[in-house]
């Protein structure tokens, strides 16, 4: 029979597989030959020949245990009698030591929305946020040894990323304000954008790393103030939005006002004193700061 020495071009290039691997679809040939063999002695009966055809059968059965298809992003972490000899993924079908323990695992591109929860953002107001992460294992011989995944299969990994990226994401939104209050250069959560999904990543893989699990995205994807907060929060804000509109508006008045008495200096239109230039003013301010339109008062004598 045709073998083939296969060193596991593991995806974790930490713990590669170094031992013999031989090709599935040979080893099935030769599995198919010692039962035919073993079926052809049976018809002898002899007693020799009854004896080699049970030996032949019983070693055919036990290489059926040593089959395993792997299929592209896939990994089996391989342990001998209780020692680990390394991780194999490449894809395909491949025939191992029956001895051998095989754990596969999926090395594939999962997500997981996690549900907003409450926090407090640096200032101690209650919040709601979520987020959304991007996963995927890096580290089979951590994920498998150092993780007690239980026989739960690929549902510990994602238990454990939610509980560690709820964490991660509390000690985030403390660290920041919901909001500022005009402070520009302050950095908020509303605000900080790829900054603040770039700590949440780093910080998310500073706690996975011990799970052999990376983090390849996290972003906030939900953000808001608690129910019993929202509605002051609500007036907080739009009061904030109309004193900030109110000084554009006094600040677009002063200067169209002097640009006016500017002109009517300049072109000689009119002199006017001290008193006079401050009650045009005033009405000029008047006119141009009120909400509604103003009703001129036209005098008749």
């Amino acid at each position: 029979m045709e073998t083939e020495s296969l060193k596991g071009k593991s995806w974790n290039n930490e713990h590669p597989y170094n031992g013999v691997i031989f090709n599935g679809f040979l080893t099935i040939v030769l599995v198919l030959v010692l039962l035919g063999a073993a079926a052809m002695l049976i018809f002898t009966k002899t007693p020799v020949g009854l004896v080699f055809a049970a030996i032949l059968a019983i070693v055919a059965i036990w290489m059926f245990s040593g089959f395993i298809m792997l299929e592209p992003n896939q990994a089996v972490v391989l342990t001998f009698f209780g020692k680990y000899k390394g991780t194999f993924a490449q894809a395909g079908y491949y025939w191992l030591n029956p001895f051998m323990s095989k754990k596969k695992l999926s090395l594939r591109i999962d997500n997981l929305d996690i549900e907003p929860i409450k926090v407090n953002d640096k200032e101690g107001n209650p919040i709601l946020i979520g987020m959304v992460l991007v996963w995927k294992l890096s580290d089979t011989y951590k994920a498998v040894f150092d993780l007690d995944g239980s026989g739960a299969g690929m549902r510990v990994y994602r238990s454990f990323v939610e509980i560690q990226g709820n964490a991660a994401l509390r000690e985030v939104a403390g660290l920041y304000a919901y909001d500022n209050d005009g402070g520009a250069n302050e950095l908020t959560l509303r605000s900080g954008g790829a900054e603040i999904n770039e700590l949440l990543e780093k910080k998310i893989n500073d706690r996975l790393s011990m799970a052999g699990i990376q983090v390849v995205e996290a972003r906030i994807n939900y953000l808001a103030y608690a129910p019993e907060i929202a509605a002051v929060m609500l007036r907080r804000q739009q009061a904030a939005a109309i004193i900030s509109a109110r000084e554009k508006i006094v600040e677009g008045a002063v200067t169209t006002v002097k640009m006016a008495l500017d002109h009517l200096e300049k072109g000689g239109v009119v002199q006017l004193d001290n008193d006079r230039k401050a009650q045009m003013v005033g009405n000029l301010l008047v006119v141009l700061c009120a909400d509604e339109a103003a009703q001129p008062v036209i005098p008749t004598a």
